[in-house]
């Protein structure tokens, strides 16, 4: 049986109007500001007028460590959310807008799969509503305003060997990672090294993301640290003055986007900071908005619960004042067989052993999540290969771990294939038996904080960090910084910082390589292992594969 390509059932979508998506919401055409006829904005007004409402209930979906066997987690989300509806729930689907970087690097898109899709899927995945380009824009003003500083007598004695602040662009490019900037005499500056990370990597991206409204926004840019002087005393964004204008090129891109599913569902579609070196949620004005508008929000955080749903727990939950009532891991029978030792090329062929096997990294994230007070469901994402022996391998043994897992298949029929789990998730959360509460108090030490993650999600013997690293935290603590929240920069493949150590390790430890304060976004950011901040291009780039076809569509994308 030959199946369609995502980009062949998108473009097959029979959307309506984005003001018919918007009324599902109680939203108004006025309400709205349209980019196109499929995708609009949510105005601040309308959002202020709704704050006084109940909250519906918040639904995390999340998944067990990224394998290159495929685990959708986004298709499970949008599935989640039209299975919703279809059982008669008013439910609204949260997820991240895609960079362009890994669209032609390695990934292609990030708007679900198969008939569990968000559309219009190539806007989503190219230029969308021009919010990753204000984004960079903001970023890059102020960059460019430090230099300028510097350049017009360095007024704030800003140490030109520890601007810390370095641009952005929404694209893969290794060549910019390190580079000098200000060659060519006098007139150009004072030369110094640099350099370039990725937008979502950027510390505007993380503030958008957890700003509540533009007052909001500007303190936080406000508050970010861009250099320091000669006696190590911090220079911020507002001693360049330069959080006013930085608001103002970002005033549109702070509205929530409103776009639909496949199934004419609403979703909102709005920030996505990097989930290793930030947080990997979407925004938080887009969260808090659906829960006023929707009596379920189905959303996602980024790569597996050892990252996303650690950070949309400790980090975005706990600024925002939210709940979830139930958490979703997403797992595949072919996932688990590639935890259990099955190579790629072998995962068509019935094995029960590996995936029994392979469970225990599956295992791992559910008690992980369960420890935060919230229930957990599983959610098999069906493949086609998929055996009965296989599925029921996964239900016995999480039934064994003290929860539930259902076989979904929304990817193939869309609602119809999401029905149960929809029914299970919706039966949890309105039995109301959520009990959150973060992994660790905000007073507790920040070293202390560090150990808390590694020791209790990752199952780490101990954190390595030299004395430098400990003295620097002190030295926030002393600065005021010590409440803050630790965002986990690891590879997203392992529970360890070895992205080649499936399943659920134990006996390692986790080396602290260098940390950085996100005085703006209000998280501590350390970094273990190799992070990069600019990815690179893969020898054989998707953007190879991208063009126009003779009709003027989009190939390529998916």
């Amino acid at each position: 049986m030959a199946f369609k390509t995502d980009i062949q059932i998108a473009r097959e979508a029979k959307k309506k109007p984005i003001q018919e998506i918007g009324a599902k919401l109680g939203i108004s055409s006025d309400d709205l500001l349209p980019y196109g006829h499929d995708k609009a904005k949510i105005s601040q007004s309308f959002i202020n007028s709704v704050q006084d409402r109940k909250d519906g209930k918040l639904i995390l979906v999340t998944a067990i460590n990224p394998t290159p066997a495929g685990e959708g987690k986004t298709t499970t989300t949008v599935g989640l959310g039209d299975g919703l509806n279809r059982i008669g729930k008013n439910a609204a689907v949260c997820i991240r807008e895609a960079s362009l970087g890994p669209n032609f690097g390695m990934k292609g898109g990030a708007a679900g799969g198969g008939y569990a899709q968000i559309v219009p899927m190539e806007e989503m995945n190219l230029h969308f509503t021009g919010d990753f380009h204000a984004i960079t824009s903001a970023h890059n003003l102020l960059s460019a305003m430090i230099d300028n500083h510097i350049y017009w007598g360095n007024e704030l004695e800003i140490d030109i060997r520890r601007v810390v602040w370095r641009r952005v662009v929404d694209m893969n490019d290794r060549a910019l990672r390190q580079i000098t900037a200000s060659l060519g005499g006098v007139s150009n500056g004072f030369p110094r090294e640099t350099g370039f990370d990725i937008t979502v990597a950027s510390e505007v991206m993380a503030i958008l993301c957890l700003s509540k409204n533009l007052e909001d926004l500007q303190a936080k840019l406000g508050s970010m640290i861009v250099a320091y002087r000669r006696d190590k005393t911090p220079v911020y964004c507002r001693d360049i003055k330069a959080d006013g204008a930085m608001t103002v090129l970002l005033k549109d891109a702070m509205q929530p986007n409103l776009v639909q599913t496949l199934e004419n569902n609403p979703a909102f579609v709005h920030g996505g900071p990097f989930a290793n070196i930030a947080h990997g949620c979407n925004s938080v004005i887009a969260t808090t908005t659906a829960l006023k508008l929707a009596d379920y929000v189905v959303t996602e955080a980024g790569f597996g619960a050892d990252l996303g749903a650690e950070k949309f727990m400790n980090i975005k939950c706990r600024k925002a004042g939210l709940a979830p009532s139930v958490v979703v891991v997403v797992a595949t029978v072919r996932a688990m067989k590639m935890n259990g030792g099955v190579s790629k090329a072998d995962l068509g062929t019935e094995n029960v052993a590996a995936v029994q096997k392979g469970c225990a990294n599956l295992g791992r994230h559910v008690e992980n999540v369960k420890s935060f007070g919230v229930p957990v469901v599983v959610a098999i994402n069906h493949f086609v290969t998929d055996t009965d022996a296989e599925v029921q391998a996964i239900k016995d043994y999480v039934a064994k771990q003290g929860a539930e897992a259902v076989l979904s298949r929304h990817w193939e029929l869309g609602s119809e294939g999401s029905a149960e789990l929809a029914t299970r998730v919706a039966e949890i959360a309105d039995a109301g038996k959520a009990n959150f509460a973060p992994l660790y108090p905000d007073e507790m030490p920040l070293f202390q904080k560090i150990e808390a993650v590694a020791k209790r999600i990752y199952r780490a013997d101990e954190v390595l960090a030299d004395q430098k690293i400990r003295n620097q935290l002190k030295e926030w603590e002393e600065q005021g910084y010590g409440n803050l929240p630790v965002c986990m920069a690891k590879t997203q493949y392992s529970f360890t910082t070895d992205p080649d150590r499936r399943g659920a390790p134990v006996g390692f430890s986790v080396p602290v390589r260098e940390v950085r304060l996100s005085a703006g976004a209000g998280f501590v950011v350390v970094i273990c292992g190799e992070i990069m901040t600019m990815p690179g291009l893969p020898r054989v780039p998707s953007a190879e594969n991208i063009k126009l076809n003779a009709d003027g569509d989009v190939e390529g994308l998916f």
